[in-house]
């Protein structure tokens, strides 16, 4: 069985949150399967949300704290994402475009629409104003993206 380390970081280096190899893996398949049709920069957008939440110490994300907590969190009965629940793309292997993508995401990468987005979901017509109480921020082809109501998450703006 593989070792499973952290990885260090060096001067200079920034990281948003701390991941093994594993994470790496996990959260390429995640941003595949929610984002493959979007091209890279949809899923790297996808990856921006998944690294918010496992930041955010607020609303529905006060008890994820890595990238497995992410991915397989469980709200109202079911996983927060689709591809979860529907296996589809998913529980393919992780290919090396999306490892690269997701290290990118772990290491620094966020970007608007999604920069402080905790929510996105396609609509399959026009994005709604708000999701959940929450505003939209904007949209990349078929995701819109949603960041908290201003002063209720501190800690997805760092």
């Amino acid at each position: 069985m593989k070792a499973d380390f952290f990885h260090t970081i060096f001067w200079g280096e920034k990281m948003r949150v701390k991941y093994t190899d594993s994470d790496v893996a996990l959260m390429a398949r995640m941003m595949r399967a929610e984002a493959v049709g979007e091209g890279k920069q949809g899923m790297l957008y996808v990856g921006n949300v998944i690294v918010n939440r496992a930041v955010a110490d607020c609303l529905d994300f006060q008890d994820v704290r890595n990238i497995n907590d992410v991915i397989y969190q469980v709200q109202g009965g079911n996983y927060s994402f689709e591809a979860v629940q529907k296996g589809n793309v998913f529980y393919n292997r992780a290919r090396s475009t999306e490892k690269r993508l997701a290290e990118k995401n772990l290491k620094y990468w966020r970007q608007h629409p999604a920069k402080y987005s905790l929510w996105y979901f396609n609509p399959y017509g026009e994005c709604p104003s708000t999701w959940y109480g929450q505003p939209f921020t904007g949209q990349y082809k078929q995701h819109c993206y949603y960041e908290p109501v201003a002063g209720t998450c501190a800690s997805v703006y760092r």
